[in-house]
Parts: structure tokens; C-alpha cells; sequence
């Protein structure tokens, strides 16, 4: 079955937390303009499944005929359905990039700029401090009926799922579908740049059915395909 409720964020980054060990996700809080809704995105930083190291693409400079649709969007969050799919991001059937460009990176390392986390960072606090637009892909979560447990503003509302979403192995299973992937961009508007980044897990197979399920082993399907996979 697939998400149940695919969407893309639009707004503002307002403030960040690190992942740290035990914490799995980059968060971010974002909002639309003033006065608007408060929402928070989480981003995964490590795989519950083996290998841990989450696979990661960044194009600094991101091109798609279907960008010039998102700037059209309200603030916050559009539920993308059939009706307008041209919006959603699919990693195998779109041709957002070249699979075999992803590497896989840990959570946390010692050191600068060689994990997942800063890598994120860098972009977010560069979205923050120019004032970018952040259209964030994912599974909506909430308006719950308690404050979010990061950022503390009620109600808790935002996006999860900020990943490749098909292929998957195990539980995850029924999250398989297709046009429904996770990623952030970001506009950068004075500069006219879009950055696109994108995640995935090793475990997930990048050759998938019209349902989004695996139709090949990970190790036989990815060997051919991302060039990542051991």
C-alpha cells in the first residue's frame, strides 16, 4: 500500500536540530510566512535496516521542466494526488539524476563535512541564512493534538518519509509505491538556483513493478543500477 497521505512543504526554514546517536533524523522547522502555520520535517540520517549508511545525492544545480510549477504553489502543504502528479518525484522513473551518483554515508563521523548530518546542514543553514524556499517531499504526519517534541509548537504537523519510497524490504514493504518518492529542494531565488537533494536506503531495490515493489534481489538489482550496493 502506499503512503497515505504524499505531499510536498513549501515555507522558510525557521530552526534546526542535528541528529545524534539514538536520534536518527535532521530536523527542521519550517514556515510559510508570518503568522502562518508551523510545521517540522524529519529527515533520516540512518537506515533502521542493514547497512545503516543512508545513501545521498546533491545537485547543486537542479534542472526539471516541472520546477517551474512548485513557485506557483500555496505556502504549506499540498496533498499531490493523480490531479496533479506532474509535481511528484519518483528516483527510477522520473530522471531527477544518475543513480549510480549516490554514495552512502554515515550518520555521524569525526571530522567536518564528511557525514550525512553536516552535509544536510550545510544546505538547510545555507536555505536558512538566504532566505531560500524549501519544498520538502514526503508523508504528512498530524496536526496532532500535542506540541511537536522538537520545536514545541502546537499542533505537532509536518513531513516525514524524506526518502526514496518503493523498493523497500521487510515492514517497509507497505510503503511501496510509485510517484511518491521523498527529497528537498530548494530555490534560491536571487541566485535563480535550484538545489535538489535526495536520499535513499541499501536495502531498497531500485528495480521495481508498476506497484512500487521489488522485482529483483537488492545486491542483483543495484549492482546493475546505482553502482553503490556491495
Amino acid at each position: 500500500m502506499p503512503l497515505k497521505n504524499y505531499s510536498v512543504l513549501k515555507g522558510k526554514v525557521v530552526d534546526t536540530q542535528m541528529g545524534s546517536s539514538g536520534k536518527p533524523h535532521y530536523e527542521v522547522h519550517i514556515k510559510g510566512e508570518e503568522n502562518e502555520v508551523d510545521y517540522r520535517i524529519a529527515i533520516n540520517i540512518a537506515s533502521q535496516a542493514h547497512p545503516s549508511e543512508v545513501l545521498y545525492f546533491v545537485s547543486e544545480d537542479f534542472k526539471s521542466e516541472d520546477i517551474t510549477i512548485l513557485p506557483t504553489l500555496e505556502n504549506g502543504i499540498t496533498e499531490i494526488t493523480n490531479e496533479n502528479r506532474d509535481i511528484a518525484l519518483d528516483y527510477i522513473r522520473g530522471g531527477l539524476f544518475d543513480p549510480k551518483k549516490m554514495v552512502p554515508l554515515p550518520a555521524e563521523l569525526p571530522g567536518i563535512d564528511n557525514d550525512l548530518n553536516e552535509k544536510i546542514h550545510h544546505y538547510i543553514g545555507q536555505a536558512k541564512e538566504k532566505k531560500a524556499i524549501v519544498y520538502a517531499y514526503g508523508e504528512r504526519f498530524g496536526p496532532e493534538s500535542k506540541p511537536d517534541k522538537y520545536f514545541h509548537f502546537k499542533p505537532g504537523n509536518g513531513i516525514h518519509d524524506i526518502h526514496m519510497n518503493q523498493g523497500n524490504v521487510g515492514n517497509w514493504k507497505k510503503d511501496d509505491g510509485v510517484w511518491q518518492d521523498g527529497g528537498i529542494l530548494i530555490h534560491f531565488k536571487e541566485e535563480n538556483r535550484w538545489v535538489g537533494i535526495f536520499l535513499a536506503f541499501q536495502s531498497q531495490s531500485w528495480c521495481t513493478d508498476e506497484d512500487g515493489h521489488a522485482i529483483k534481489p537488492v545486491k542483483e538489482c543495484n549492482h546493475e543500477n546505482s553502482g553503490n550496493q556491495s
